[in-house]
């Protein structure tokens, strides 16, 4: 089995001498981050948080996507937080790209590496406090978790990428989908997943559905339509859609193409 890589932000600031020009766009439709603007002063601090700094890279936003917020969360060795999310009803997940965690529930301690993934469920307490000797970077998935009547809500868990065998798409060996949790399991109302392509793999139609986007990539390079436009992006890009954005890829190699995906499933649309 070949190395799984995650590639993280570094941080930084380009020198006065390199040019402003960039793949960076912000559309009705998506938006394109790329890794190149996840500098340091583009950077924030959280409350309750400890030797921690965040890249904000999705939040709701009235008439775009509106379902989740997603953070790069960078956190230095003995950082960390006691009181992690602040709003009541929040859910969230994680995934580990550099560094080591110690994620504890009741008293347990849990050890999340890099390809680590938990799922934490509203109304727990927890703590995060990254060890080791350098510094802990993970993305942070949050939503307001929407509870249907006679059902639980889903219990926290842990996994680790390598452990989870990938599920391949109908009639192709060159597209799959790394599943944390059962599409059957009506209690989740998100999925965050790791979408997998090999050198010449693609989507072959245009996707237009319900579900909002975040897709961070954390391996190699494709070509990828977003509307009507066809981008460039590579590891440590993040792109952001809106529902009914169409969407497609196709991945040109030389390696694997691989990303973080989070969409929102399982619920009626709210109606208001």
């Amino acid at each position: 089995m070949s190395q799984r890589t995650y590639y993280a932000p570094k941080g930084g600031l380009p020198p006065q001498s390199q040019l402003t020009t960039d793949r960076a766009v912000f559309t009705d439709a998506y938006a394109v981050l790329p890794r190149g603007v996840l500098s340091d002063i583009v950077t924030s601090r959280l409350p309750y948080w400890e030797k921690t700094r965040a890249w904000v890279l999705a939040r709701p936003l009235s008439g775009f996507a509106e379902t989740f917020s997603q953070y790069i969360v960078e956190t230095e060795p003995g950082g960390g937080s006691k009181r992690p999310e602040p709003q009541e009803g929040a859910e969230g997940a994680f995934f580990v790209m550099e560094g080591d965690i110690e994620l504890s529930v009741d008293g347990v301690a849990h050890l999340l590496t890099p390809g680590g993934f938990a799922y934490v469920p509203p109304g727990l307490d927890y703590s995060m406090i990254a060890i080791g000797d350098k510094p802990a970077k993970f993305h942070w998935f949050r939503k307001l978790y929407e509870p249907l009547d006679g059902l639980a809500p889903p219990d926290f868990f842990t996994a680790q990428e390598a452990d989870v065998a990938p599920t391949p798409m109908a009639n192709t060996d060159a597209w799959a989908t790394t599943l944390f949790v059962s599409p059957d399991d009506m209690r989740h109302d998100m999925h965050i997943t790791i979408v997998t392509f090999e050198p010449g793999g693609a989507i072959p139609f245009a996707e237009t559905h319900v579900m909002e986007h975040g897709l961070y990539m954390l391996e190699g390079k494709a070509v990828y339509l977003l509307n009507r436009d066809w981008v460039e992006v590579q590891e440590g890009d993040f792109l952001w859609l809106r529902a009914f954005c169409p969407q497609a890829c196709y991945a040109g190699g030389p390696g694997k193409f691989r990303y973080l995906l989070y969409k929102d499933v399982n619920r009626h649309a709210q109606l208001r």
